[in-house]
């Protein structure tokens, strides 16, 4: 990212005056120096890039990319995070193929332009859909190589779609952690041992899970395995099945908490709480229904889409309508996000 191009950005973005003046001189006169067992190199001039660290860093970083969304806008998705880019075209026939090509080339050519070449051999295609025909692509002469599996922000996804992958190295990980803790502990008391893990290998189970929610039997158990194995550690426990531990331990099943997790977010979604359009995730049953119903009657009630394959049954928005629908109305309707939560755990505790 050259500095003098970015300065043109901004100026491009209105920035002017003092403001531009000031990150200028930020960027302006900076060095750097490798260090090794107490041996220094000299100074080199920094002449791109921004501070790594930096608050203003990723808002320039962003300004810089911004304009490579003109050069997709052909392409079904084009997704941005930090440094990472991510292209998607749904495939039908050659036609489809060459649109996404064009669209690399213009990026090759955007990012010789302007002075931020892509590592190509970190560039990666990754085929999804029976039908897909696996085309090759290209960037700078060099062929993209293919995948089965990326991780991505976190969450590992497969070509498939399906969450296992994920769902084993999410186990193996908390595993792994849970038994340094009990080596750690040999009296595992139910309120310090509890804590350990809920703070280090419960949020290993339950990252993003709205994006990799299992819905499998076998991939469930993979991750209800291991709070099974934490719970059966704790001294003094009186139950013997593990749903009565869990009742002892006042802690729910992690199947219980992805389903409230998935709920509290489509209140969020259809209460205006998160500041996305409804309209985008949900359809509403009083909206498209032509029949009058108890469920129709309820403006919040949702309605399901017709899904040929269990991947687009257990999508957020598909998985969530039956379990919300059934919701009594005092919760669906309540005021605040807190409240919902209220409500929505007491009405669990009855059931």
């Amino acid at each position: 990212m050259p500095k003098n191009r970015l300065v043109e950005k901004l100026k491009a973005h209105s920035i002017n005056g003092d403001i531009l003046r000031w990150i200028e001189a930020w960027l302006t006169n900076r060095g750097q120096r490798v260090v090794l067992n107490g041996q220094y190199s000299g100074w080199k001039p920094v002449l791109s890039g921004v501070p790594q660290g930096s608050v203003l860093g990723p808002i320039l970083f962003i300004i810089y990319i911004n304009d490579i969304d003109f050069l997709c806008v052909q392409i079904s998705v084009l997704k941005k995070f930090a440094d990472d880019t991510k292209l998607a075209q749904k495939m039908l026939n050659e036609s489809d193929k060459n649109i996404l090509q064009n669209c690399l080339n213009e990026l090759c050519d955007w990012a010789e332009t302007w002075g931020m070449m892509f590592n190509v051999d970190k560039c990666k295609v990754m085929h999804t859909g029976n039908r897909n025909p696996g085309y090759s692509y290209t960037m700078n002469n060099q062929t993209l190589s293919d995948i089965d599996e990326e991780k991505d922000i976190g969450v590992t996804m497969h070509a498939n779609l399906k969450p296992s992958v994920h769902c084993n190295q999410s186990a193996q990980k908390a595993n792994g952690i849970l038994s340094l803790i009990s080596k750690a502990f040999h009296y595992r008391d139910k309120v310090t041992f509890i804590n350990l893990y809920k703070l280090y290998v419960r949020p290993h189970l339950e990252f993003s899970v709205p994006a990799w929610c299992p819905w499998s039997v076998g991939d469930k158990e993979t991750i209800e395995k291991v709070q099974k194995r934490a719970v059966s550690m704790v001294s003094g426990l009186t139950g013997s099945s593990y749903s009565e531990k869990l009742i002892e331990l006042n802690l729910q099943s992690l199947e219980s908490r992805r389903l409230r997790y998935d709920l509290i977010e489509t209140y969020k979604i259809i209460h205006g709480v998160n500041n996305v359009d409804k309209c985008t995730w949900f359809s509403m049953l009083a909206d498209t229904s032509n029949r009058i119903t108890r469920m129709s009657d309820n403006p919040l009630s949702l309605r399901a889409n017709f899904c040929r394959t269990d991947i687009r049954k257990n999508f957020f928005s598909q998985r969530v309508v039956s379990p919300w629908n059934d919701l009594p109305c005092d919760i669906k309707t309540a005021p605040t996000s807190n409240t919902f939560k209220s409500r929505y755990d007491k009405h669990v505790k009855k059931i």
